[in-house]
């Protein structure tokens, strides 16, 4: 196999290895967004079932208002009144939830998005000389991937 068969070989492995990590990172972008939909839907549902708590106590205690009894109202009434605070203070925390969780693959868009400029500088851009078949190259052009890799928190990747 020639030189341009073991440059074909080497960017098929590169690109299958660029493809695998930004598959990963969509992977987890993907636990972590059904993580905050699950949350979401518990908030959800807890609310729902004391504002229905609520809901009941009031019609029990405009029920009760026709009974005589001393201190019956008073009970209900806390009742429903607690119920009622529980429930809209989980509506607020699901409400003040969702405007602060941010863009569901937001990373991995903006990772794809340096990919394809990065693409873009290496096939005819401004981006200067090409690099040798292998050689690790950062959208930076540094040839230096390891600083971009520890901003994420992951190791730095270590290439033959």
């Amino acid at each position: 196999m020639g030189a341009l068969g073991h440059a074909l070989v080497d960017l098929a492995a590169q690109s299958a290895a660029l493809i695998g990590t930004r598959l990963e990172l969509f992977s987890l972008e993907a636990r972590d967004a059904r993580d905050r939909l699950l949350c979401r839907l518990a908030l959800l549902l807890a609310s729902a079932i004391f504002l229905l708590l609520a809901l009941l106590v009031a019609t029990l205690a405009i029920a009760l208002a026709y009974w005589p009894t001393e201190h019956r109202f008073l009970a209900l009434g806390l009742l429903a009144l607690l119920y009622a605070v529980l429930g809209i203070a989980l509506a607020g925390c699901l409400v003040w939830r969702a405007r602060r969780d941010p863009d569901p693959f937001a990373v991995t868009i903006d990772v794809l998005r340096e990919d394809a400029q990065s693409l873009g500088r290496g096939v005819g851009g401004s981006g200067g000389a090409n690099p040798a078949p292998g050689a690790s190259v950062s959208p930076s052009g540094t040839g230096d991937e390891t600083g971009r890799r520890a901003d994420r928190g992951q190791p730095p990747e270590v290439t033959p």
